[in-house]
C-alpha cells in the first residue's frame, strides 16, 4: 500500500483512489491491510481522533470510516471495500477461486464480525464496566478455545492468506490495548504462531498507523 497522507482538498480534485481511515479502528485497519497486500497506491485521509473530516459528510450518508472513493464510486462498508479491492486488483487473490470455498470464507468473515468484532466494539465503546469486563473475558476465552485450529493450516482455515485473515489480524494486534490477556500455554501456542505469521508480513507492518504501532510498544 503506497500511502499519501492528505487531509485537505476536495475529492473531486483527487486523481488517485482515496481512503478515509480512522487510525485506531480495526475496521479501517482491515482495509489498509488489503491495500497493502495488493500494493495499491491510495490517498490516505487519516483521522487520529476518530472525527471525520468535514468533506466526508458530503460523500457518505453515515459519515463513517472507513470510506473508500474510487472515481465516482463511494463505498462505506469495510467488507464490501475488501471484496471490491480483491476483484479490482486480482493479484494476489485474497478469496478462493471456487464458489463453495468463497462462500465459506464469507461465512467466516460474518462469524468474525458476530463473535469477535462485537466484543471488541463493546470493550471500546461501552460505558458499563461490567459489560467491558464480560466482553474481555469472552473474547479471551473464545480465542483460547479456538487456538488449536491454527495448528491445522498456515492461516485461518486456509493454506493461503485471505480476507478472513485481514479481518482477524487487527483484532489480534489490539489485544494488549483491549486489556485481553491470552496466556501463553501449550493450548495457545498455535494462536501465538499464527499471530507471529500475520504480524511478520511486510504488508501488515506497512498497514499500521502510528497509533497502531504504539499499541504494542
Amino acid at each position: 500500500m503506497k500511502l499519501a497522507d492528505d487531509a485537505s482538498g476536495a475529492v473531486s480534485k483527487r486523481s488517485a483512489m482515496t481512503l478515509f481511515s480512522d487510525s485506531t479502528s480495526h475496521y479501517s485497519h482491515r482495509v489498509r491491510i488489503v491495500l497493502a497486500e495488493k500494493g495499491v497506491s491510495v490517498d490516505l485521509v487519516e483521522s487520529e481522533d476518530g472525527v471525520p473530516v468535514p468533506e466526508l459528510g458530503d460523500l457518505n450518508p453515515y459519515n463513517t470510516m472507513p470510506t473508500l472513493i474510487d472515481r465516482d464510486l463511494v463505498l462505506y462498508e469495510s467488507k464490501v471495500m475488501m471484496e471490491y479491492l480483491d476483484e479490482r486488483f486480482p493479484h494476489p487473490p485474497l478469496l478462493p477461486v471456487y464458489p463453495v470455498a468463497r462462500a465459506e470464507s464469507r461465512l467466516f468473515m460474518y462469524r468474525v464480525e458476530r463473535d469477535w468484532c462485537s466484543l471488541v466494539d463493546t470493550i471500546l465503546h461501552s460505558s458499563k464496566g461490567s459489560d467491558i469486563a464480560v466482553a474481555r473475558r469472552n473474547l479471551g476465552d473464545s480465542l483460547t478455545a479456538l487456538s488449536p485450529i491454527f495448528a491445522e493450516k498456515s492461516f485461518f482455515m486456509s493454506e493461503e492468506f485471505t480476507l478472513v485473515d485481514c479481518c482477524i489480524a487487527p483484532i489480534l494486534w489490539r489485544l494488549p490495548a483491549l486489556g485481553v490477556d491470552i496466556k501463553a500455554s501449550k493450548q495457545t501456542k498455535p494462536l501465538y504462531g499464527y499471530m507471529d505469521s500475520l504480524f511478520g508480513r511486510e504488508a501488515f507492518q506497512e498497514s499500521l498507523s502510528i497509533q497502531e504501532q504504539e499499541m504494542r510498544t
